[in-house]
């Protein structure tokens, strides 16, 4: 130990000193202290411990050799040493370091303090942190083949640095299935396992993994072993143990008929089973060559040394040494292509005639078709295919061997078809295979097709659709129908026959398929415009198909408008409008559309008309009574004008009318039912229609006013108002006076009576010549309508029209008769009440 003084002020002082514990303690002064080299970094080791005589405060510390590790670390308080660096026993085993411990005084003047050091040495315990360590690697060894089971082969050497069980180091391999070595475990001498031996032409060389294992010991508290392995090449050396043997066997060759002696056969290769070391090899024909085959010592290649035609067999097999055979076959060469043969002997064109259609399977008998190929085995071998419309036909076999029998066969039926063609071709071909050659041969395969019945007569449309003028005269052309048939001869020929309602009056060319009017056939739009009926096309076997026929009877313009009667004497009411109708007999638009017009009217300008409905009302500027009496010098209320009703066909028809009427002002009628009545007094089957539909909710009351108006109606064409009401005029005021040229008639409905068949701009034409059959019907004729203005009309439309007419009033006029006087009865009683 070492002591500094520093001389104080006072009298007297002495040095501090360290604890000595001894070699097991904790604390002092860390004298033959040892630690584990495993111990982590940052593990308090140890305290330092000491004091000072005088009581002085103390304090601590380590210092270290110049250049070498510091290891640990103190603390000067506490004394605590702490590790700070990792240790490694293999390294360094010890480590020698200072503690060092001041004390402090202090007196008034000066401060001084005692420093003492010790040095001791700290020493590293071992841990098991190193595994073994194999010597001379790699580890390569050669050992012959012939090398006796059990031998001492190496020995294999492994150290570890670790102290006690921890550097003891034992031995083994790898286990292995095929292992043919083993090693001793302490001394590591490798040997060849017993009952094992080494063969090199099967394994030349061994890899052998060995593993060197430590004892065993603690590392950071856990019991830890450490092995390491190192991998062993062992090469086998070879020894002349071995035969040869040929390469590639079994062999084959081929004698070809244009060989030559001396030509090669066949090459053999051998070599030596000891390829360490080959021997060289000799080669010999031990037997079966029956003289005609030499081979070569040296090389192996056998030849040929006689003529192939000479050869009396076909196959030969050679025994060769050591010991392999070499077959050789004598073949034929590929130099004959196939070749197709018929009845007379070669042929490339066969020809045959049949029905179309053949069932499918069926084979063509007409056919005697052979196919012969010259060579021998492999260069006889071709296939046989057909050339043509696809799946049409096959042929059998495919696959030929020298020589077969060719078969074709039907395979689709409906490729056999007369109408598709009359002729069908095929190639036939034979074509080698499996040969570098590939020689082929054609012939051609021609079927000429007989015709059968097999087809139906086809419409060309599924139905016809025509228009004919209903003014057309009999056998007049309506519409052509055409049918194929596409067999042949009189199979194919077409007879048409037409049969169904409506088909009597029509008539049809059996060649042709011209349908046409019978010439007693009238036919008539107005009567019956749809007719339909079926057209047949059969051939001569009586096959046949259906097509339908639609006519339609095109409507011309053949009748004039027609009014119920000629002459119409109205009472209209002012405001309220009077409606006359014409019937135009015609069946189609425009023929039967009506347009009205006002030709001339007494007095002019005073009326106008709907030229749609017919509705004829005053200007608007006649409003009351006094205009009307003003308008005439005679005070007159009853007008008359002349109505024309024009058709819009083309020519255009027209009829025209003399319409009186009665003008008057509405009565006081009050109600729905009172102003209805008022307005459809000149309209009677209009308020037949109104009471029809009443009669389900009131029927009591609607029947007794309906029949009242019917019964009124039906005895006199002039309604008249109950109580016509006049209004008289002041005296001081003047009338309207409207000049009129002065024109005196008897009757005012005489000015207007017009001879249409004289001065109508359009005859009249006659009606249609032949009547309608008596069987149809008219479905489309419309009833007659009853004009809105009630008079009498001079008759120029339908006589029945009049004839129904005339029937409906006498089944009802007992019925009108009656309620007629309770209608008047009741419009007197509401006039009376009015004033």
């Amino acid at each position: 130990s070492r002591r500094t003084r520093h001389w104080p002020a006072r009298q007297s002082d002495y040095a501090p000193y360290f604890y000595d514990n001894g070699p097991n303690s904790t604390d002092g002064n860390m004298a033959l202290f040892s630690i584990s080299e495993d111990t982590p970094v940052g593990t308090q080791i140890y305290t330092l411990n000491g004091s000072d005589p005088e009581g002085d405060p103390v304090r601590y510390g380590l210092t270290f050799e110049m250049g070498s590790k510091e290891y640990f670390r103190a603390d000067s308080k506490s004394g605590e040493v702490t590790l700070i660096l990792e240790l490694d026993r293999e390294k360094a085993r010890s480590q020698e370091i200072n503690t060092k411990m001041l004390s402090f005084f202090r007196d008034k003047s000066v401060d001084s303090s005692f420093q003492v050091f010790e040095t001791v040495r700290v020493f590293v315990t071992d841990a098991n942190d190193e595994p073994p360590e194999f010597q001379n690697l790699p580890f390569i060894i050669d050992i012959p083949e012939d090398t006796a089971p059990g031998s001492s082969i190496y020995r294999v050497q492994a150290a570890d640095r670790d102290m006690g069980s921890g550097g003891s180091v034992s031995y083994y391999l790898q286990t292995s299935p095929f292992a043919k070595f083993t090693i001793d475990g302490s001394s590591g001498i490798l040997r060849v396992k017993p009952g094992e031996t080494l063969d090199y032409e099967t394994t030349p060389t061994h890899f052998v993994t060995v593993v060197a294992k430590d004892g065993g010991g603690k590392y950071k508290g856990k019991h830890q072993v450490l092995t390491s392995t190192a991998t062993m090449t062992i090469n086998v050396l070879d020894a002349q143990d071995m035969p040869p043997s040929f390469i590639g066997s079994p062999y084959f060759g081929y004698v070809y008929e244009v060989s030559v002696p001396g030509s090669e056969i066949f090459t053999v290769y051998a070599k030596d089973g000891d390829q360490g070391n080959p021997n060289q090899i000799q080669y010999s024909i031990m037997n079966g060559s029956d003289g005609v085959f030499d081979i070569n010592s040296t090389s192996g290649c056998i030849t040929l040394s006689t003529y192939p035609n000479l050869l009396r067999n076909e196959l030969y097999e050679i025994l060769d040494y050591d010991v392999t055979m070499v077959t050789v076959r004598v073949v034929d060469l590929n130099n004959h292509p196939p070749t197709f043969y018929g009845q007379d002997g070669p042929q490339s064109n066969f020809e045959v005639t049949m029905y179309e259609h053949p069932p499918a399977g069926e084979i063509l008998r007409g056919f005697k078709i052979t196919v012969n190929d010259s060579d021998q085995g492999a260069n006889a071998k071709f296939k046989l295919r057909l050339v043509g419309p696809s799946r049409v036909l096959r042929v059998v076999p495919q696959t030929v061997l020298n020589e077969a029998q060719v078969t074709i066969i039907v395979e689709d039926t409906s490729g056999i078809d007369y109408e598709k063609g009359r002729t069908l071709s095929f190639k036939l071909l034979a074509v080698e295979i499996d040969t570098p050659e590939r020689f082929s041969a054609t012939a051609d395969i021609v079927i000429n097709l007989l015709d059968t019945n097999d087809n139906i007569p086809k419409f060309t449309s599924e139905y016809y659709i025509a228009g004919v003028p209903e003014n057309s005269h009999g056998g007049s052309s309506v519409v052509r129908v055409t049918a194929n048939d596409p067999d042949s001869g009189p199979w194919g020929e077409v007879r048409y026959t037409i049969y169904g309602s409506g088909s009597d009056l029509f008539a049809i060319n059996q060649s042709s398929g011209l349908i046409s009017t019978q010439p007693w056939t009238s036919l008539d739009a107005e009567v019956r415009s749809k007719y339909n009926f079926y057209v047949k096309a059969e051939d001569s076997e009586g096959k046949y198909s259906l097509s339908e026929v639609f006519v339609t009877v095109l409507d011309m313009n053949d009748h004039s408008p027609a009014f119920d009667e000629k002459l119409l004497e109205k009472t209209m009411i002012i405001g309220t409008p009077v409606r006359v109708e014409a019937v135009d007999e015609d069946a189609e638009s425009p023929n039967n559309v009506i347009e009205y017009s006002i030709m001339t009217a007494d007095p002019d300008n005073a009326f106008d008309i709907n030229a749609d409905t017919g509705e004829i009302k005053l200007k608007p500027y006649i409003k009351t009574m006094e205009i009307v009496q003003n308008i005439t010098e005679q005070k007159d209320c009853k007008w008359s004008l002349v109505v024309q009703a024009r058709d819009r066909g083309s020519p255009s028809f027209s009829t025209t009318a003399v319409v009186t009427i009665d003008i008057t002002e509405a009565t006081p009628l009050k109600g729905p039912m009172a102003v209805f009545l008022m307005k459809s007094r000149d309209s009677p089957m209009r308020v037949l229609g109104v009471v029809a539909v009443a009669i389900s909710l009131l029927v009591g009351v609607t029947a007794l006013i309906s029949a009242a108006l019917y019964m009124r109606n039906s005895k006199s064409n002039r309604v008249m108002p109950a109580r016509r009401i006049i209004k008289r005029r002041r005296r001081d005021q003047r009338p309207w006076i409207f000049d009129m040229p002065v024109v005196k008639f008897s009757n005012p409905a005489d000015k207007f009576l017009v001879d249409n068949q004289g001065r109508g701009p359009w005859p009249k034409p006659p009606p249609p010549s032949a009547p309608p059959p008596p069987c149809f019907t008219r479905p489309h004729e419309r009833p007659r309508a009853v004009p809105t203005i009630s008079g009498v009309l001079a008759s120029k439309g339908s006589k029945k029209a009049k004839s129904n007419r005339r029937k409906e009033g006498n089944i009802s006029s007992a019925l009108v008769s009656e309620l007629k006087k309770k209608l008047e009865q009741k419009m007197i009683e509401n006039n009376q009440g009015y004033y």
